[in-house]
């Protein structure tokens, strides 16, 4: 299987982007539950202007989200130099670095935004980077992961204890790490803090190393170029305390900055605002008379 998926990823990107429009609408009217999550999430943000604007952002998100799903073929199972080569620009890149070599350990936040995939690639080209994952439930899926992934510089940390140890000693020695700071954690290992006005159970993991080590911390998005051209980074610092729930809080502020310049490549059919079993209650629902 691994050999038919290096073959399949030597196709063109914007092959790759192409099929991904299309099957980004079919799994949109195949699903009614995702395409609803979808709709909901985009409508609730408030990220658009007027309903025309609403329409084109629903449009671009579909087809956006599809290339999102497709494009880690050649991403993963490319070699590694070959894929950084579509990282056209990567603005912000020296502040990394430098902050790399003053030993203080860097966290690297990659929301679901264009193409996160290769903002751990690119930077495990330049220096050692452990990247925290959920392992899927199916055995052979997750040992694809693992080889599309985990190459090079970059090690997976699965999200349970063991991982945290993993993240823990690589800042501890001066490394990276990388996180997707707006994935729902686990019962206790979270706060109900806003994102784009509406309570989300968010971690906090981040504050939790930045309050023990104070690594630098960065929020780094791969914009996805139209036409399969590649991708340019933008990386910028995130200033202040991250540690408790007003650290939390502006974590997701700095998310929603730049969400906001890249609507249309957000995964709004992620179910950002699930509450985890286990987890108190959203701040609303514990209100008398609350939703």
């Amino acid at each position: 299987m691994l050999t038919v998926l290096r073959l399949a990823a030597r196709l063109p990107l914007r092959w790759y982007h192409a099929i991904g429009g299309w099957l980004g609408w079919v799994v949109y009217w195949s699903s009614p539950r995702y395409s609803a999550q979808l709709r909901q999430n985009l409508r609730a943000s408030g990220v658009w202007s007027n309903e025309a604007h609403y329409r084109q952002l629903l449009r671009n998100a579909i087809v956006e989200s599809g290339r999102q799903g497709i494009e880690i073929l050649p991403l993963w199972f490319r070699r590694r130099e070959r894929v950084c080569r579509l990282v056209r620009s990567c603005r912000g890149e020296e502040a990394v670095l430098d902050a790399y070599r003053e030993g203080r350990g860097v966290i690297l936040l990659t929301p679901h935004l264009g193409c996160f995939e290769i903002s751990a690639i690119y930077a495990a080209e330049r220096f050692p980077i452990t990247v925290l994952y959920r392992p899927p439930h199916i055995g052979w899926l997750d040992r694809i992961i693992t080889a599309g992934r985990g190459s090079g510089q970059e090690k997976l940390a699965p999200a349970n204890t063991k991982g945290v140890r993993m993240l823990f000693k690589a800042l501890k020695s001066g490394e990276a790490i990388g996180v997707l700071p707006d994935q729902v954690p686990g019962a206790g290992e979270g706060v109900w803090v806003d994102f784009f006005g509406r309570p989300a159970y968010t971690m906090t993991l981040i504050g939790r190393l930045w309050e023990a080590l104070q690594p630098a911390v960065f929020v780094a998005v791969a914009r996805r170029l139209t036409g399969g051209q590649g991708y340019e980074i933008e990386v910028e610092r995130v200033e202040g305390e991250l540690s408790g729930e007003a650290g939390a809080a502006r974590m997701n502020t700095v998310i929603e900055s730049m969400v906001r310049r890249y609507p249309e490549q957000y995964l709004w059919s992620y179910n950002r605002f699930k509450h985890p079993a286990g987890a108190p209650l959203p701040p609303k629902t514990n209100e008398p008379g609350g939703r």
